[in-house]
C-alpha cells in the first residue's frame, strides 16, 4: 500500500510539472462571451440557454468560463477557445484586434449567428459573408416550417464523426471567400432565400446550395462560424444536434495542427 501511495504521488507530480492532468482530461479553457446583448447564456438553464453546451465542455475536462467584459488580450489570456453565440451587439474595434491576435497564436474561436449583422464586419475580416435573408429549405423540412431543417449535406470532417444530419431553425446563407475557408455543411441545391421579399420564390429569388457552416484558419487558429445560434441551445440539445455539440468540443480542444483538412462538398 504504501509503494502504491508513492506511485501515485510521483505520478501527480510528474502531471503537474507536465501540466496534464492524471485523468487525462483536456486541461483546456473555453470562455464564453456574453457582453455582446446576447440573449441566451451559457450559465443560465432556460429552454433556449447554452447550459446544456457548457456541460459537454465541462464533461470533456474543459475549464468553462464566461464574461460580459470586453473582449481584450487580457480577457483571452489564458483561454484556448472562445464561444460567441447570438451576439447582437457588434465587437469593438479593439475587441476585433484582439480576437484576431488570439487566433494568430493558436486560439480556437467558435462563432454562431443569432442574425448576421453585428458581427458582418468582423466576419470579413476572416473571409466569412453572410446572407441579408433567411434560408427556406424544399427537403428534410421540419414541422412544415421551410426556414427549419436538418442538414445532411456534410464534409468528411471530424466535426461530423457519427452524425448523419443535425437540424437548423432559422438559418442564414455563409459565404467563404478566404483562401483558408471551406464550407463544412449545405442545404439541398433547391434551398431558397427571399431575395425580393414577396414571400414567394420566383426568378428575383437565390435558389442553390448554402452553405450553413463554415470552417477556417487564421493565423496558427482556426475558427468555425455556425449560422445558426439555436443549434446548441437547450430545447434543440438532441439528436444529431447533441452529437455535434460533442464533436463540436472535440473540434476546439485540439490544435490545428492535429485536425485532418475536409474535403470541399
Amino acid at each position: 500500500m504504501e509503494y502504491s501511495r508513492k506511485c501515485l504521488g510521483i505520478l501527480l507530480l510528474l502531471a503537474a510539472l507536465l501540466g496534464t492532468p492524471a485523468s487525462g482530461a483536456m486541461a483546456a479553457t473555453v470562455l464564453f462571451d456574453q457582453g455582446h446583448n446576447q440573449r441566451f447564456l451559457a450559465d443560465r438553464q432556460q429552454d433556449l440557454d447554452l447550459s446544456g453546451l457548457a456541460d459537454q465542455f465541462i464533461n470533456a475536462g474543459f475549464t468553462v468560463k464566461t464574461t460580459a467584459a470586453p473582449l481584450s488580450a487580457a480577457t483571452l489570456a489564458g483561454v484556448d477557445a472562445l464561444v460567441i453565440s447570438g451576439a447582437l451587439a457588434p465587437l469593438a474595434p479593439a475587441e476585433e484586434t484582439a480576437v484576431r491576435q488570439f487566433l494568430e497564436r493558436g486560439g480556437r474561436l467558435s462563432i454562431m449567428l443569432h442574425v448576421p449583422q453585428p458581427l458582418a464586419p468582423f466576419l470579413e475580416q476572416l473571409g466569412v459573408l453572410t446572407s441579408n435573408g433567411v434560408i427556406r429549405e424544399r427537403t428534410d423540412i421540419i414541422g412544415n416550417e421551410a426556414r427549419n431543417f436538418r442538414v445532411n449535406r456534410l464534409a468528411a470532417d471530424p466535426l461530423f464523426a457519427g452524425i448523419r444530419s443535425f437540424a437548423l431553425y432559422g438559418s442564414w446563407a455563409l459565404l467563404n471567400e478566404g483562401k483558408t475557408c471551406r464550407p463544412l455543411a449545405l442545404t439541398g441545391p433547391d434551398a431558397w432565400i427571399d431575395l425580393n421579399l414577396d414571400n414567394q420564390q420566383d426568378q428575383g429569388d437565390a435558389v442553390q446550395a448554402f452553405a450553413v457552416i463554415v470552417g477556417g484558419e487564421y493565423g496558427r487558429g482556426r475558427f468555425l462560424v455556425f449560422a445558426d445560434d439555436a443549434i446548441f441551445q437547450n430545447r434543440f440539445l438532441q439528436e444529431g444536434n447533441l452529437l455535434l455539440a460533442r464533436n463540436l468540443v472535440a473540434w476546439l480542444g485540439q490544435p490545428a495542427a492535429d485536425t485532418s483538412r475536409s474535403r470541399r462538398l
